[in-house]
């Protein structure tokens, strides 16, 4: 079916947005101007399509995944996505340089750009989107509801007009009625959005919308729009081609929002009647078809949680991060129908044909600290094992264990996907894959996930877009650590060091701990640790014998256990009976760090030293005094050189973490030893910044 895309290719190919009478124009080379998972993703429809890819990369993505996936790839140049995936007239460059025929711009940086896509059209390359006209009329709010307006899709009440002194916002506010949203014109990600809740609240909200607008988009316009409480965020994909022919895949719920940025989303949307399904998708057509849409494009819609009333709220005119779950319950390959629209073959079905089986999930896997107010992350991925992936369970990621999510990009790891045939068998899937997902080396939002999945009121479907404000206390419960969790650290331990020593002893070895993990002694074998888990320390003792296992958490009882490590490749894999319930739970040991996988989730514990040990490192020169940086990120300045002397409270050196700054001080009067690094180096949590020495051990 491809295969005649592949023949004889056109010396001169345009962009298609502009013909009047499309022709099929081969494409077997596609430039991906992004980085990370959908470049990947990308990769992946195009090699099974027989399309050779180029890859361009920053100089921290050199040896990233989609690099590697690449036919080819190119630098396009430094960290900053201002000096490399932004820069499109190098990008474009690339694409010609490499026999390129089109440039595929995933989601994000270019995708959007209007600039870009006629730069591609002047130039003869393929920008695999939408017309430069349809982002251009859809990027600008207020063009984008007086268009929908017209062409009979529902719009919210409000006022998006060209007159935005303070006199005439403050007039139609009040005809429009509290509470309201002022929003950015050319807003997007939850920037320049404010809600005023009553009059007196509505200057106040509007200047600040206006400056977050104005530095994040270089335009202070807003607009205004009847605020819709607990609304629910409902999305349909819809596709179209040269022709004028344009479809929907159904809908999608992404109303769990944190940031007002999505989490997890769900396809289709639970709750709705087929006829509001198929209002919602004829709608969102009618949107594609008012602008002259071509190609992947998202309408978004807010939707009344209680009378189940929709209205238009913008269109992302790119292939959302989202789109596998309406690939999974429509059968579809979103990416192939990009690569053969762009090519000008017309839409591959027509709308009766697409049909729509079961449900799924999507749950977006993110460095960040739930906890933490969500704070975005960064740092190694020292441990990754990802669920098995099969027809019902995608695995969409650009990281493999041992790379390091930057702080330069996105903190998303993965999407994890997954299909059932209703909504409680894809959402029982969806928690016990996630409860297979295991990271340690930075924080992550998937214990999050997990007691998302499983809130009661989640499971029901009741959704809406102030969720986890709404569950706050039930979402985020103290945490409490169980002496078996303590006890299961322990056992992790002592496995851990069976097996270290079983695979570097030598036949005659003495020690008992280098026999094979579950051999029978006629002794034991005792062990006791200080383990550090929520800012507690707990003490713990083991006694061992092969399978028998005796515990002493905090000078506490002694508890049986029987237990023995589970063949599973290198994984530290351990079944526990413990008080008559046996479990099985995965285990990583990295230095001090100990990590358990459970079904409630990751479990972090830090092994303490005891003093003595920690005065014999300092001694040693390993941990002397030192200045560590408290969050990942990038070493702006470095103010002190070695040898220098500083005075407590003195400014060290300057971290830039999510565009905040942030200034290391002295925590006491030193003579500087070394610097952990030079300015722009990415720097990781924890990781030694400044190291000095006390000024009388220096004299």
């Amino acid at each position: 079916m491809y295969a005649r895309l592949l023949r004889n290719v056109g010396a001169n190919v345009r962009c298609f947005a502009t013909e009047a009478t499309p022709k099929v124009r081969p494409i077997n080379k596609i430039l991906i101007s992004n980085r990370g998972e959908i470049a990947c993703r990308v990769i992946r429809t195009a090699r099974k399509l027989g399309v050779r890819t180029v890859a361009v990369f920053s100089d921290p993505d050199e040896k990233s995944l989609h690099t590697q996936l690449a036919d080819e790839a190119y630098r396009v140049g430094e960290a900053a996505s201002s000096a490399s995936y932004l820069r499109g007239e190098h990008i474009l460059n690339i694409a010609k340089k490499s026999g390129a025929q089109a440039i595929h711009p995933g989601y994000g940086f270019l995708s959007e750009s209007v600039e870009f896509a006629e730069l591609c059209q002047r130039e003869g390359v393929i920008f695999m989107g939408p017309p430069s006209s349809a982002i251009r009329d859809m990027g600008i709010k207020s063009t984008s509801k007086a268009i929908m307006a017209a062409a009979g899709v529902p719009i919210i009440n409000g006022y998006h007009g060209e007159d935005q002194s303070d006199e005439c916002l403050q007039r139609e506010a009040q005809i429009i009625g509290f509470p309201l949203m002022i929003k950015a014109v050319r807003g997007g990600g939850g920037k320049g959005m404010r809600i005023a809740e009553k009059p007196e609240d509505f200057l106040t909200a509007l200047n600040s919308a206006r400056t977050e607008s104005q530095k994040s988009f270089g335009d202070s316009s807003v607009l205004l729009e009847r605020y819709v409480r607990s609304p629910r965020h409902v999305e349909v994909q819809v596709f179209a081609d040269q022709y004028g022919d344009a479809v929907y895949l159904w809908e999608r719920d992404c109303s769990v929002q944190r940031r007002h940025q999505k989490i997890i989303e769900e396809a289709p949307a639970p709750g709705l009647s087929e006829e509001l399904r198929r209002e919602l998708g004829e709608a969102a057509v009618r949107a594609a078809k008012a602008v002259g849409y071509v190609g992947a494009g998202t309408v978004e819609f807010i939707l009344d949680k209680e009378d189940l009333s929709f209205h238009f709220m913008e269109m992302n005119t790119r292939l959302q991060v989202e789109h596998p779950i309406s690939e999974m319950i429509t059968a579809t390959d979103l990416v192939e129908w990009q690569i053969r629209i762009a090519a000008g073959e017309p839409l591959p079905l027509k709308q009766s044909e697409i049909t729509r089986r079961g449900h799924a999930f999507e749950a977006r896997i993110y460095a960040e600290n739930p906890r933490g107010g969500f704070l975005p992350g960064a740092g190694p991925l020292r441990y990754l094992s990802t669920p098995q992936p099969s027809a019902e369970v995608r695995v969409e990621t650009g990281v493999r264990e041992g790379d390091e999510v930057s702080v330069h990009y996105d903190p998303m790891i993965a999407k994890l996907v997954v299909w059932g045939e209703n909504r409680s068998q894809a959402l029982n899937s969806l928690i016990a894959r996630l409860g297979e997902y295991h990271i340690s080396g930075l924080e992550t939002n998937i214990n999050f996930l997990i007691d998302l999945a499983s809130h009661p009121e989640f499971q029901l479907a009741n959704v809406h877009t102030g969720f986890i404000d709404q569950h706050f206390d039930t979402l985020f419960p103290p945490i409490v650590i169980s002496p078996q969790q303590v006890g299961q650290a322990a056992l992790a331990l002592v496995f851990n060091e069976l097996q270290s020593a079983f695979s570097n002893s030598s036949g005659g070895s003495r020690d008992a701990f280098a026999a094979t993990p579950n051999l029978r002694l006629n002794y034991d074998l005792i062990r006791t640790y200080n383990l550090k888990a929520n800012d507690k320390v707990y003490s713990v003792a083991v006694k061992f014998n092969g399978e028998d296992v005796q515990v002493q958490v905090d000078n506490g009882v002694w508890q049986k256990i029987k237990a023995e490590r589970v063949l599973d490749g290198e994984r530290l894999k351990i079944r526990a009976n413990i008080d008559s319930n046996i479990t099985t739970y995965n285990a990583n040991i990295d230095g001090a760090s100990v990590v358990l996988f459970l079904e409630s989730g990751k479990l972090d514990f830090e092994l303490v030293q005891p003093k003595f040990l920690s005065a014999q490192v300092d001694q040693l020169g390993g941990g002397g005094s030192r200045v560590v940086a408290p969050i990942p990120g990038v070493l702006e300045k470095v103010l002190v050189k070695p040898g220098d002397q500083v005075k407590k409270g003195d400014s060290l050196a300057v971290l830039i973490a999510m565009k905040m700054e942030h200034i290391l001080k002295a925590p006491k009067d030193a003579v500087i030893k070394s610097i952990g690094g030079a300015e722009g180096d990415n720097v990781a949590k924890g990781a030694a910044v400044i190291t000095f020495v006390d000024e009388e051990v220096a004299k």
